[in-house]
């Protein structure tokens, strides 16, 4: 049975279902979905004012088949039956709660949500490869994607970057491979606790330049991961590491900020400014 439109309750309640619920190992849903809605979301860019979720622009194959967003099907295939059995609700809406509830669901905190995102059917509303975060990078990149193009804050932005507490690297996706927590499906602080007090040298193997733990050889760190530990970014690591309830405060306000990414923008308007930016 459907819903009434407009009844988010009933859809947070067959999300969590999807994810699944009752108990977490590694074949929850949940870190997809989280990196589900953060793809969706951190393409836009502010000085032209397109990308974003606005759109639901991430179910099309000229988008999900980025190399970055590979992996992403899982979420996204999960979600589904959510859409079907609520088909009032946009994708970019579905999407975006999604990663909010997973949050909530996986021990993090709750995540103040509002739907209201349209989804699209025109290609050009698809925003231009190569705008989500690479891990292979160094901070440069960090503070051109992070700050500059989203507009976040530093310490937004190592908010943000906590959620690498669930979820691992699968070596068929982007070539990295391991988790960065023992405790992939509990969202904590323990990715920060885990980048200062663990001893990181590079790894030996065939695959991209990424770390792992001199203590157990069992955790691993991406390149963009270690320029946390450089300023401007090291003292709020250091602050979340020991003061788990300010990291879940301070995520909160940033993942907000993140889903509302561009959301701002109204029907029709990308393709006017795509036009402007491009000449065409």
């Amino acid at each position: 049975m459907g819903s009434k439109i407009g009844d988010y309750d009933a859809v947070r309640k067959d999300i969590i279902e999807a994810i699944p619920a009752e108990r977490y190992d590694k074949g929850t849903f949940g870190p997809s979905m989280i990196r589900l809605a953060w793809h969706s979301c951190a393409t836009y860019n502010r000085h032209q004012n397109n990308g974003g979720s606005q759109g639901g622009t991430m179910r099309f194959e000229e988008q999900y088949s980025d190399t970055a967003n590979k992996g992403l099907e899982n979420g996204r295939n999960a979600l589904q039956p959510v859409h079907d059995k609520h088909p009032w609700l946009t994708y970019a809406d579905l999407y975006t709660l999604g990663g909010c509830v997973a949050v909530e669901q996986m021990g993090g905190p709750h995540i103040p949500w509002s739907g209201g995102r349209f989804d699209t059917d025109d290609i050009e509303d698809i925003p231009p490869r190569n705008r989500l975060p690479d891990g292979h990078l160094n901070k440069g990149h960090i503070i051109d994607v992070f700050l500059d193009r989203l507009g976040f804050t530093v310490q937004e932005t190592v908010a943000l970057i906590g959620a690498h507490a669930v979820g691992e690297c699968h070596k068929s996706h982007q070539g990295f491979d391991g988790p960065w927590t023992h405790n992939q499906t509990e969202f904590t602080n323990n990715f920060y606790k885990m980048l200062l007090e663990r001893t990181w040298k590079e790894k030996v193997w065939d695959g991209p330049r990424q770390f792992e733990d001199e203590e157990t050889h069992s955790l691993m760190m991406l390149p963009t991961d270690m320029a946390f530990l450089k300023e401007p970014f090291r003292p709020y690591v250091e602050l979340y590491a020991e003061d788990q309830d300010r990291f879940f405060e301070d995520f909160k306000n940033a993942f907000v900020k993140l889903i509302s990414l561009g959301t701002s923008r109204k029907r029709g308007e990308k393709n006017k400014l795509l036009v402007e930016c491009c000449g065409r």
